[in-house]
């Protein structure tokens, strides 16, 4: 099931996407999902980043091939980060290109959204908290990052954490395609295979330090091949069993 949050003319609402037509969602769209009548034509209406996070918790060389290619140590525990949700951005919008900054970069990332409130979740059961998964960037100004002690600034423009299109909530995270493209050409290429920490031990260290609460989004970190993007660049970002995320570079 693909669930989305969209505009339909001034309303904002969520929704499960049928094919080509959207169903608004009746209550709740992390309890029981019940629709609604009328549904929408996708081409009419406008996908919203799908969650409203209190937090976006990262993490940071978690692929076993990104490690070997930055001739990096495998970490014994994973590093996390936060960006703030006002840099959250819709499918199709754009990312503003900083003034100021002289290297931006993509990084194709699969997160996944909380559904319920947790605190010391066990890896067990780990599944029975996330809604689904999506697709994520998480844009990064690679000269502030290099520059500054932390990631804080580099990673936390607003528009630096494209989310969607939408959360698929059938799939397994195992062994995902995970992919990037710039302007059509093949960047990223990698396998969630490579995983150095998985799904359910990331929520459950992470959900030992905070509490995850409805709609949090938590990312598993980006393969090899990371790289810039310039002003009229189009960046997607391609996850096997999802579906892609698109957006293009405008220069700020």
């Amino acid at each position: 099931m693909r669930i989305v949050r969209f505009r339909h003319n001034s309303r904002e609402a969520w929704g499960v996407l049928k094919g080509s037509r959207v169903f608004a969602l009746k209550g709740h769209h992390f309890e029981r999902i019940e629709l609604s009548r009328p549904s929408f034509s996708l081409d009419k209406v406008k996908l919203l980043p799908p969650a409203v996070p209190s937090k976006i918790i990262l993490v940071g060389l978690n692929y076993r091939d990104h490690a070997k290619e930055l001739n990096m140590p495998i970490p014994k525990e994973p590093i996390i980060f936060l960006k703030p949700n006002t840099s959250l951005l819709a499918h199709k919008e754009s990312i503003i290109y900083p003034k100021g900054v002289q290297r931006l970069d993509y990084e194709a990332e699969l997160a996944f959204v909380i559904k319920k409130e947790g605190k010391n979740i066990s890896p067990k059961n780990a599944g029975d908290y996330i809604l689904g998964y999506t697709c994520l960037n998480d844009v990064t100004a690679r000269d502030l990052q290099k520059k500054d002690i932390q990631w804080t600034r580099s990673k936390s423009f607003d528009t630096f954490c494209p989310l969607g299109p939408w959360i698929e909530t059938e799939i397994n995270p195992r062994k995902l395609k995970v992919s990037s493209y710039l302007n059509g050409k093949l960047k990223q290429d990698s396998s969630t295979a490579n995983f150095i920490f998985s799904v359910p031990f990331l929520i459950s260290f992470i959900s030992k330090i905070m509490t995850l609460f409805p709609g949090d989004v938590i990312s598993t970190g980006t393969p090899p091949n990371v790289g810039p993007m310039q002003p009229g660049d189009t960046i997607e970002i391609e996850i096997e069993g999802i579906g892609r995320l698109v957006n293009k570079v405008k220069e700020g």
